[in-house]
This record gives structure tokens, sequence and C-alpha cells, in this order.
């Protein structure tokens, strides 16, 4: 996948759930590209900004969009690493 494709992706999931993917060109890029490194090195798309386990089952949640990031975005505006982000914000 590329990083054009996988941020149509997400831009299309945040849409679908009232929030947005960030507007600042260089958050989204950089995150994409953490994404798509860890994807081509772990086989998942882990979240940049958590730390692998090493632990299937606890690393399931840290797999984007992790487990945390409706939380993040409700309570601060945007999920750790700031892919996603609130209307409004």
């Amino acid at each position: 996948m590329t990083a054009e494709e996988l941020i149509k992706e997400y831009k299309e999931y945040a849409k679908k759930r009232g929030f947005l993917l960030n507007p600042d060109k260089e958050i989204t890029e950089s995150v994409i590209r953490g994404l798509l490194q860890r994807e081509e090195k772990f086989g998942k798309r882990f979240c940049p900004c958590r730390r692998i386990t090493g632990d299937k089952e606890e690393d399931k949640k840290r797999i984007c969009p992790c487990l945390w990031h409706l939380d993040e975005i409700k309570e601060k505006g945007r999920c750790l690493c700031g892919l996603f982000v609130r209307k409004g914000d």
C-alpha cells in the first residue's frame, strides 16, 4: 500500500466517525511513514507513537487506529500521534 492510498483510507475512516485526518500535512505524512515502516518491519500497522510489547494480544491494541484513539480525540481533540483530530480544533 502506498502512503497516498493509506491517507485516503484513513480520511474516509475519520469522516465516517465524525472527526478528521490532521490537516497539517507534515504531521500526517510523518505518521503515515511510521505506520508503513512498522507494517513492513512487523507485519502490522502499529501506531508509531506506542511501544510494541511483544505480547500479541496486548499489541493488537496498538494497531492503527489504536484502541485508545476515540477516547483521546474526545478528551484531547486528537489521538496520541496526531493523525486524527476533532472537528473544529
